[in-house]
């Protein structure tokens, strides 16, 4: 054993170095080339789905490894496209957003109906497009924790989209609206050959306490 690497990590060094998980490798389900066939092939996902998740793997420069890179801009609804283009305003325009998940090799892009809209008679068949359909916002105050929907999946299919996402805030007031919703657009989606993507996140206050933040707990999250 690297007697620098013990030193540096100290009293740690033991239960770091010879730590072994309770989960075996066995058991996991590991990126590969392969990876759509032996995790998703055999599921009720209906063929079309499989194909576009397959196109999905096997764009960029991850093609064929079984990971994938998705260039997520979708926080201009919930944030402000002020807040979050003010430092780079070239991204105002939403062409540039795309064009910045080309030049990446990213396997997708992943935004609002808006952003990916204006550009998708020209892009759409260039790079894989995740649309997001639902979103919070920060202007009403106090703040609260709903997604709602902005976008349809028609509309997401209408643009060349291969795949719409949502994301569910666990915890929160509104998570069961969330959860119904949701459901109801990606069994729709599917039936449309989309893929569909959650994005999970835990809010609640009450979560929070003077002696710890239990939104990262681990058997939370």
């Amino acid at each position: 054993m690297n007697s620098k690497i013990v030193e540096l990590l100290g009293g740690e060094a033991d239960s770091l170095l010879q730590y072994k998980a309770k989960v075996s490798a066995e058991n996991l389900y590991l990126p590969g080339p392969d990876f759509v066939d032996r995790v998703h092939a055999y599921s009720d996902r209906p063929t079309a789905v499989l194909r576009n998740l397959q196109l999905l793997f096997n764009t960029g420069r991850l093609a064929g490894t079984g990971y994938v890179s998705i260039l997520p801009v979708d926080q201009g609804i919930e944030h402000s496209a002020g807040a979050s283009f003010a430092p780079n305003p070239a991204y105002f325009d939403p062409e540039n957003i795309v064009k910045l998940a080309i030049e990446g090799g990213c396997n997708a892009v992943a935004s609002t109906l808006g952003v990916l809209g204006a550009v998708a008679r020209k892009y759409a068949h260039k790079i894989p497009f995740i649309v997001k359909l639902n979103h919070n916002e920060l202007l009403t105050y106090p703040n609260k924790y709903d997604q709602v929907m902005f976008a349809s999946v028609d509309q997401a299919f209408n643009m060349g989209a291969i795949a719409v996402g949502a994301t569910i805030y666990f915890g929160s007031e509104n998570s069961n609206r969330q959860l119904i919703e949701v459901s109801e657009a990606f069994e729709y989606a599917h039936e449309l050959g989309l893929v569909t993507i959650l994005w999970c996140y835990l809010r609640n206050s009450a979560f929070k306490t003077p002696e710890a933040d239990y939104h990262l707990a681990a058997d939370l999250t």
